[in-house]
């Protein structure tokens, strides 16, 4: 993705089910957990780049010692420094308790994260300042265990006003209004009462001490989730931990946020994505379960578990991007996935280059669109060897030698490198553009001028910057002939708002084009008209996505063709042709994961379409702000 964003966070819990005794007799060491949490969050890093936390539980801790323990980093390698700190905690107690180190009793009492219960998780902040303070996971203490709430996930939640007032009503005095502290207060409230219920059930036939061994066992994280969650409109996947050991992952009812788990007599873990489960725990793909749909998975403190349903499911919408561009590449699925969207563009491509491959270069930027770009490349073979049937046995007339027919390949080239630690320095808008312009080197003397097409694959283009301030004017001094530039997503027209940090409507390129065809046609009168419709639709709760009628004004052709003329820098006389894959194509490839809702405005939620329509008013007043 050329166009730099930020997106979706990621999780990772493991929970030991057998007493820590046993992974230092089978592995040799008390560090198992800590390795396997490591592994898990450092095969998740390209979800999260602002910021690291980890937390650990210990079960049946006697009073008197610490049974949670939390660190989170915003540094320079969070993830790193986090597990570095860690490790000197158990250098230390292997250097003071020599053989004892080995003893899990011992290890318990004096070594912090040495617990059962483990939590981690990668940050990628969509607003809000990068502080330590902002990063999960968040603790929500009390001097009962099983009041002791940890919370990390993967959300945005398109209601939080209705949230917090919601949290106020309650007799609550929340401390911000933002997803992540009414989420953990709302979840915090019904476990709160969880814990009164089953206190009132046994006050008059036990002692205190007695009722909180019964409220350990008998506390209902399912009951706590129905009741918290109902009023959730977002897209979310929610790690939790109890002071006392139960844990739960709960996935939003749309299946939005993506969530994995896998189980056996010895571990139960769970992670945004699969390949990180995969490399960790070393499992064959088809062990590694997806969490369905408004279910969550609970882990009792007695290490038993099951998949539940909290809240009604609805239409499975999985994020699509997920499958385009976030997630490693490395899942099978995924990665026939890409290759797949790569090979459908074929018919668009062959048709921009007028079928002349013998004067076309093939490239792809950035590196994550390299799968697509080999799907793209394979359909280009398939192509040759229908072509090649043609001539040799179906002995259809043909131009030229058939020994160049029959020797003949695609042209396939690394033309765009580019310096990753450039961007790091990218800081504010002001000097954004003179810095975007170096991040990517080109390799020269491979194009014929003035004769080739160069064709560019992307993964997706959203603002269209980066094509205009820098790459199309870099690939300009090659002199092509022409430039194509190919998106393996489709036209990106609507905010996201349940994790990625696509939140304004005006600053994408498909809109911008949207907006110059109205002028163009003398059409602006409509920018009003729908306007009035969305705040209509704001005001009377209507959930309608009238910012489509604007779109529906012209061919997808015509907005690629606008996007066009939209990127090409001033000053270059090269023919520049942007090609998107087309909503149907990427139902194809992604046939399981058909979260399209910034490519068509089909939001899973009621909360979406709100924030499309109020993305809209936002922009014709003149508000450069978030509209959730």
């Amino acid at each position: 993705m050329s166009d730099s964003i930020k997106h979706e966070c990621g999780i990772a819990m493991v929970r030991l089910r057998k007493p820590m005794s046993y992974y230092i007799e089978k592995y040799g060491s008390p560090t198992y957990p800590v390795s396997k949490m490591y592994i898990l969050m450092e095969k998740q890093r390209n979800r999260g780049q602002d910021g690291v936390g980890i937390a650990n539980i210990k079960i049946n801790q006697k009073p008197g010692l610490r049974y949670i323990s939390r660190y989170r980093s915003v540094g320079h390698e969070p993830i790193k420094w986090i597990f570095e700190k860690i490790g000197r905690k158990y250098k230390k107690a292997k250097k003071e308790g020599g053989d004892l180190y080995y003893d899990e009793d011992w290890m318990r009492e004096h070594c912090a994260f040495s617990g059962e219960v483990w939590l981690g998780h990668l940050r990628y902040g969509t607003h809000g300042k990068n502080s330590v303070e902002n990063c999960h996971p968040f603790l929500r203490q009390n001097n009962w265990r099983s009041r002791n709430l940890v919370v990390a996930g993967n959300f945005n939640m398109t209601n939080v006003d209705e949230l917090f007032d919601i949290l106020v009503n309650l007799g609550q005095h929340p401390k911000e209004k933002v997803d992540t502290v009414t989420v953990m207060e709302k979840i915090g409230h019904f476990l709160d009462e969880e814990n009164n219920d089953i206190f009132k059930k046994y006050k008059d036939k036990y002692t205190n001490a007695e009722i909180t061994e019964l409220i350990e066992s008998e506390l209902d994280l399912l009951k706590v989730l129905k009741r918290a969650c109902k009023d959730f409109d977002g897209g979310y996947v929610m790690g939790g931990m109890v002071g006392h050991g139960d844990a739960f992952v709960a996935r939003d009812p749309s299946g939005i946020r993506p969530a994995y788990y896998y189980a056996d007599d010895e571990v139960i873990v769970v992670a945004s994505e699969k390949p990180a489960i995969k490399t960790a725990f070393d499992v064959e793909y088809n062990e590694i379960r997806e969490i369905k749909p408004g279910h969550a998975l609970i882990v009792k403190k007695n290490g038993e578990y099951g998949e539940h349903q909290f809240i009604q499911p609805l239409e499975k919408k999985s994020c699509s991007f997920e499958r385009i561009y976030f997630s490693r590449g490395t899942d099978p699925d995924i990665y026939n996935e890409r290759k797949k969207l790569g090979k459908l563009l074929i018919p668009q491509i062959l048709k921009s280059i007028n079928f002349d491959l013998k004067n076309t270069v093939f490239s792809y930027i950035p590196n994550t669109a390299e799968t697509a770009f080999l799907g793209m490349i394979q359909g280009v073979e398939d192509y040759l060897t229908a072509k090649q049937r043609e001539i040799f046995i179906d002995a259809k007339p043909h131009v030229g030698n058939l020994e160049d027919h029959l020797a003949f390949r695609p042209r396939v080239e690394k033309i765009v490198i580019k310096d990753a630690k450039l961007r790091t320095f990218i800081t504010d808008d002001e000097h954004r553009d003179e810095m975007v312009a170096h991040v990517y080197d080109t390799t020269y003397e491979v194009i014929k001028k003035g004769v080739d097409t160069l064709v560019i694959v992307d993964d997706s283009i959203v603002r269209g910057t980066t094509l205009e301030k820098s790459i199309l004017t870099m690939l300009g001094r090659l002199q092509p002939k022409k430039i194509v530039i190919v998106s393996s997503a489709p036209q990106i027209r609507f905010p996201d708002c349940y994790g990625i940090d696509m939140s304004k409507i005006n600053e994408f390129v498909a809109f911008r084009a949207m907006t110059a065809l109205l002028k163009e046609n003398d059409m602006e009168f409509k920018l009003d008209e729908v306007r009035e419709k969305c705040q209509n639709a704001l005001n009377n709760k209507e959930a309608v996505n009238y910012v489509n009628e604007l779109y529906d004004l012209f061919t997808y052709d015509e907005i690629s063709t606008k996007i066009a003329e939209i990127v090409k820098p001033k000053g270059l006389d090269i023919e520049i042709e942007v090609i998107y894959q087309t909503v149907d194509n990427l139902h194809k490839a992604c046939p399981n994961h058909e979260g399209d809702w910034y490519f068509t405005g089909n939001f899973p939620t009621v909360g979406g379409v709100r924030v499309a329509n109020q993305a809209f008013v936002n922009y014709m007043e003149g508000k450069m702000v978030r509209a959730y």
